[in-house]
């Protein structure tokens, strides 16, 4: 839903989303592992952290490059660039800070029997969690008035500027939550699978994937996208761990040939 929301308004294709997922986990992890700190509450730092960075690299990197480009076309090639040299300077600074190796802890692992099937605490809280966060956070793009202006400024940003919204606030403020979001999932991500400083881009590809799947710029598409991957992928992993990724790609192959607009695509 981030990245959906940086490329469906800010039209900042961020190759550097799942290096904010990375920031997340390895957050999380310190906090926990040193401070001691509940996972969740995690929540509440890595997300605005995540936001505030996002919100400060739109302003001083990618709104120059929008008002020095001399297209829209431009500007996303210009910004797309930028992202991949973003996401290489965010993971050295992780790697100078945490190191290469991986790094994970035990919460709430204890197995739930449900309808004979087990699942971990922790990974129901996380289903639980993202249920709430995307729930609540399409409910701040429909109902607010700061969502309206998000809504206008990625239909048609010249006539909602003219209409009175601060174009360059509300592009900043959407790369923002979309970096929070990427912290959230981070935090998330944490409690269920082992991390390191190198794995943001495989969460930047499945990203990307689920942004496609759903329909560019749709929030409520990248929520059902990312849940029929996911779905997928577990089937997948199944009968072949190994080929869960490579499954993706077919489905991301599959998309542009058959549905390119996605699920809920205009």
């Amino acid at each position: 839903m981030g990245l959906s929301l940086q490329y469906g308004v800010a039209r900042v294709l961020n190759v550097a989303h799942g290096e904010f997922i990375m920031l997340g986990c390895l957050t999380t992890w310190t906090l926990f592992t040193v401070f001691h700190l509940n996972p969740l509450f995690s929540i509440i730092i890595a997300g605005p952290l995540a936001f505030v960075l996002g919100y400060i690299i739109h302003r001083v990197i990618f709104k120059k490059l929008l008002s020095s480009s001399p297209s829209q076309g431009a500007f996303e090639s210009k910004s797309m660039l930028a992202s991949f040299g973003l996401m290489f300077v965010i993971q050295n600074i992780a790697y100078i800070g945490w190191g290469p190796e991986i790094r994970g802890y035990s919460y709430l692992q204890q197995p739930v029997n449900i309808a004979g099937a087990l699942f971990g605490q922790n990974r129901l809280v996380t289903l639980g969690f993202a249920i709430v966060i995307g729930l609540v956070f399409y409910l701040f793009l429909a109902r607010t008035r700061m969502g309206k202006a998000i809504r206008a400024a990625a239909s048609d940003p010249t006539t909602a500027g003219l209409m009175g919204v601060n174009i360059n606030m509300v592009l900043a403020l959407c790369f923002g939550l979309g970096a929070a979001m990427a912290g959230i999932a981070g935090v998330l991500i944490s409690m269920c699978y082992p991390v390191n400083a190198a794995m943001g881009l495989e969460y930047t590809i499945i990203a990307i994937i689920v942004v496609v799947l759903g329909g560019l710029g749709s929030i409520p598409g990248s929520f059902a996208g990312g849940f029929i991957l996911g779905i997928i992928g577990s089937v997948v992993s199944y009968f072949e761990p190994g080929l869960s990724l490579a499954a993706y790609y077919v489905i991301f192959i599959l998309l542009l040939l058959v549905k390119p607009t996605g699920i809920m695509g205009k």
